[in-house]
């Protein structure tokens, strides 16, 4: 059980990071650093966005609407939150 823990955590951190780096991608895109018209920069863009989007849409559901897209930061604290109980509560309690 602490393996399968270990690895929801694992995951979770991953996935965070996963998210900075969308995040970062999508600031050098709106700054046009770097162009969506190269091939490889599309296709890591499309698999971001293929990773992302499904978690972040429901969020934005419920989220005014705003020139800044705060949902990620609220990801990113749910993420937290998941963490840490898994941490403080359901780990130390597994055999």
């Amino acid at each position: 059980m602490r393996v399968l823990l270990e690895v929801i955590l694992m995951a979770l951190e991953i996935y965070k990071w996963v998210m900075v780096i969308m995040i970062v991608m999508s600031w050098l895109i709106a700054f046009n650093v770097v162009n969506t018209r190269n091939q490889f920069v599309d296709q890591v863009w499309r698999m971001l966005l293929s990773v992302t989007e499904p978690v972040l849409r429901p969020i934005r559901q419920f989220l005014p609407r705003m020139q800044l897209d705060l949902s990620p930061i609220i990801l990113f604290f749910a993420i937290y939150i998941v963490q840490e109980v898994i941490k403080r509560y359901i780990y130390p309690n597994v055999f």
